[in-house]
């Protein structure tokens, strides 16, 4: 609402900004086609008269007449696009259900497991009404038609379930930021046009080069410059899994970010992601590597300072958006496997990321 008016954020525009947001996203597993059907449907119920109603009468907008098709507490409108997606698609439309019918309350089970614990997929797949509800508005076929996507799962069918949440956070993010453009301009407007790695890397060189011309000519010092050529040496190989095994004081966390930077341009990776156990170690750590780069760092774990973060970073923290990441290990592994909207929305953006596991040891086996 501005100056005493209504802005309307037309239903058929947002539907279609969130396709193309969410097909940019998951364009990184050569999954764009299906995260832009999600975001094409996941709001269809949105058409019906009942929320159509409900929607004019909790914002004011039409308060005096939208009160006579007005459904009281809230409307299910994620349901629609769920069926709609299986509708067209067939079986392989129930993959784009599960994403749509849980794109703000979370991914649902097929069958509900315990009692209280909301509606399963499969119980809320069987209200056609509702489709038939949101079909009854005018909707361009722009909007509704679709062929099936690819197949084609990027990790095969051990993969099939990352794969999915990965489309999860394609829609949710893309959800999220297009709502946060037409409702809170200034709020979008703080989200970091960050720094490209190409540019930091400069930074990190002139750093390492400061430190050698002030560090005297010893045996650990000459030991740390040799841990920091061979790592950045090896960033020259294939992309794939890499140990550093270095005593404290060896230089690893410098030595490990060196090897990240010159691996992430040579291989074409977008961002840095430094995991780390421990809470009493990571602000240390991310102390280290906001000198080098700045604003390019965003810190995410449970006893982060807020006096010492920016607006940019506060809001970087919900998509990790921004190129050097320092978090938790359990920030980090419960993300991958998590079915909340709130976690999994940043699960894009690990896509093409180096991630430095610190002290990878301390992970407990049974988790391996």
């Amino acid at each position: 609402m501005e100056g005493g008016g209504y802005t309307e954020h037309l239903l058929d525009k947002h539907l279609l900004k969130v396709g193309d947001s969410a097909k940019q996203f998951a364009a990184v597993v050569g999954s764009g086609k299906w995260a832009e059907l999600a975001g094409r449907w996941h709001d269809l119920g949105k058409y019906s008269r009942e929320f159509q109603g409900y929607i004019r009468t909790a914002s004011g907008y039409d308060r005096q007449q939208a009160h006579v098709e007005a459904q009281p507490g809230r409307v299910d409108h994620s349901t629609a696009g769920a069926i709609h997606a299986i509708n067209t698609l067939g079986l392989p439309g129930r993959i784009l259900a599960y994403l749509i019918a849980g794109h703000h309350a979370g991914l649902p089970d097929w069958e509900k497991l315990e009692e209280g614990t909301g509606g399963s997929l499969r119980e809320r797949l069987e209200r056609k009404d509702l489709l038939e509800n949101a079909l009854a508005a005018d909707i361009s076929d722009a909007i509704l038609h679709a062929d099936t996507p690819s197949l084609k799962i990027p990790g095969g069918r051990g993969g099939f379930a990352l794969w999915v949440r990965i489309l999860f956070s394609c829609l949710v993010d893309a959800d999220f930021l297009d709502t946060e453009a037409f409702m809170d301009g200034e709020r979008m407007r703080q989200r970091g046009s960050y720094t490209s790695l190409e540019a930091l890397r400069p930074r990190l060189d002139r750093h390492l080069d400061a430190l050698t011309q002030v560090a005297p000519d010893t045996p650990v010092n000459r030991l740390r410059a040799d841990i920091l050529r061979q790592c950045r040496a090896s960033a020259t190989k294939d992309a794939g899994f890499f140990s550093l095994t270095v005593p404290t004081g060896g230089g690893k966390t410098l030595s490990g970010m060196a090897f990240a930077m010159d691996h992430a341009l040579i291989h074409g990776k977008r961002r840095i992601i430094h995991v780390i156990p421990y809470t009493s170690i990571i602000e240390q750590t991310a102390n280290i590597f906001r000198e080098i780069f700045d604003e390019a760092v965003i810190e995410h774990h449970s006893s982060l300072d807020s006096n010492q973060e920016t607006a940019s970073s506060r809001l970087a923290v919900e998509n990790w958006d921004a190129p050097v990441i320092v978090t938790t290990s359990v920030q980090f592994f419960e993300s991958l496997f998590a079915a909340r909207t709130s976690r999994c929305r940043k699960l894009h953006n690990l896509v093409d990321s180096v991630v430095v596991l610190d002290e990878v040891q301390l992970l407990p086996p049974a988790f391996l």
